[in-house]
């Protein structure tokens, strides 16, 4: 998102500080999880899939997970592969389509980062519960009627 530093029209300021504070969260967040990651011998990507792999997903549709070609796809899941964390499975409805489904393996790597980052978050977040509706209601509120 682009902001002008030095904003001087009314309220800019305070949309200039709102935009450099939720951009710090963010990626505060983003190399929080980073690290959780790698402590998992996993890169981002890797990481992206195996988090968010809870049934069998077709290979094009992590393309759109990852933001990228599907040709990326490829690389990232014959990582996966090596690691022994997905294998590809031919689509029972169309075997021409390879869907990719997490080993034992990758789900003990999925629970482990879901929980290193939910306790991550839960540090991270340390607001009382009248802060944590606050906060969430805000940042629903944004999502549901702010520009995309």
């Amino acid at each position: 998102m682009f902001y002008a530093v030095g904003m001087s029209t009314q309220g800019g300021e305070a949309v200039v500080e709102l935009t450099a504070l939720v951009t710090e969260v963010t990626e505060r967040l983003r190399d929080d999880f980073r690290a959780i990651a790698a402590d998992l011998d996993l890169n981002p990507s890797q990481a992206i899939v195996v988090n968010r792999l809870t049934e069998p997903v077709p290979m094009r549709a992590l393309a759109g997970w990852l933001s990228c070609e599907p040709s990326n796809v490829t690389n990232i899941v014959d990582g996966l592969e090596r690691l022994g964390l997905v294998e590809r499975r031919a689509d029972p409805a169309d075997r021409r389509v390879k869907q990719v489904v997490l080993t034992p393996e990758g789900e003990r790597r999925r629970d482990l980062l879901h929980a290193r980052g939910l306790a991550g978050a839960t540090a991270f977040f340390d607001l009382d519960d009248a802060e944590k509706s606050l906060l969430r209601g805000l940042l629903t509120r944004l999502l549901r009627t702010g520009p995309s």
